[in-house]
């Protein structure tokens, strides 16, 4: 393989990665959970941990993404536009190169994840192990319905969540009620991809969620789930997982988003319904809310040196 060859091939594995559609919300969700700890046990202090278990969980979503996009190939090429995306179903990428990438991912997430302690470390497996799983051909867990949701809401959302908080904690308490939220949250996303791709997946033969359920009834779950994630969030609220003066900073985000038009939803692509357009901007004011309320704790942390 040539110098030219190999370039083209790291730029192919970079868009295989897709790592836009992941990282804004990865990282707020692994910080949410190694705040929560530390307000919920005073004693904590943050540390590179956080940074260590950042990285990890940033890599088994990447993995997630890089293993789907690899056994759905076949599938892809039968839509010109999911063709153009597929880094390997347009050739950018070698399968065979894809695959050693995979693993050269899962070893160094399993590294990061071990940096975070054994229950940690234990999350991580079972968030590759979801990750691995909900794609592979001969399991394929996003083919059937149920094991869909339930695979993806919690490697894209629970776990990563659940991995930051027992970095400093092994004991969640209210924080469960954060945690069921996120991954509710998980699952109004799922069910909106899957609306999206509901021709294609129907096509390509899968027997999901949605298809079951139909376009109409996929629409009214999508917001059950968030009304119930809406729930579960104001349970934790009132039972302190938070510090008040966050309200205030969540308006501010808010505020911030207001600037913001995206026209499309958070994977790039055109909305299929009005919630679509809201996705971006949430993620807007979760990114400016967690990031002001870990710069509030480190300088608090520093402050006390």
């Amino acid at each position: 393989m040539g110098n030219n060859s190999l370039k083209a091939q790291l730029r192919g594995l970079i868009r295989l990665t897709r790592w836009k559609e992941y990282v804004p919300f990865v990282i707020p969700l692994t910080v949410v959970g190694a705040l929560l700890a530390a307000r919920q046990h005073g004693t904590v202090l943050l540390d590179w941990r956080l940074l260590a278990v950042t990285a990890a969980n940033v890599l088994a979503v990447a993995y997630a993404f890089m293993i789907n996009d690899i056994e759905d190939a076949p599938d892809d090429a039968r839509d010109p536009e999911r063709a153009a995306r597929n880094p390997v179903t347009s050739g950018e990428i070698r399968v065979r190169f894809a695959y050693h990438a995979c693993r050269f991912v899962a070893g160094a997430t399993l590294i990061l994840y071990a940096c975070g302690g054994l229950h940690v470390f234990g999350i991580g497996i079972a968030t590759l192990l979801l990750s691995h799983f909900y794609s592979w051909r001969p399991v394929r867990l996003k083919a059937y319905p149920i094991t869909d949701i339930v695979s993806h809401s919690l490697m894209l959302s629970g776990l990563l969540l659940l991995a930051g908080y027992f970095i400093y904690h092994t004991q969640p308490g209210v924080v469960w009620f954060v945690a069921a939220s996120m991954t509710l949250i998980s699952v109004y996303g799922q069910l909106y991809n899957q609306l999206r791709d509901f021709e294609m997946d129907k096509a390509a033969g899968l027997f999901n969620t949605a298809i079951v359920l139909g376009e109409d009834n996929t629409r009214r779950t999508m917001y059950a789930t968030i009304a119930l994630a809406a729930v579960c969030m104001l349970a934790a609220i009132v039972l302190d997982a938070f510090p008040l003066w966050l309200g205030f900073v969540l308006l501010f985000g808010v505020a911030v988003s207001t600037f913001f038009r995206p026209t499309t939803d958070a994977r790039g692509t055109k909305t299929v319904e009005v919630s679509g357009g809201l996705q971006i901007q949430g993620l807007i004011v979760a990114n400016v809310t967690v990031s002001i309320w870990l710069l509030f704790a480190v300088m608090a942390q520093i402050l006390q040196f």
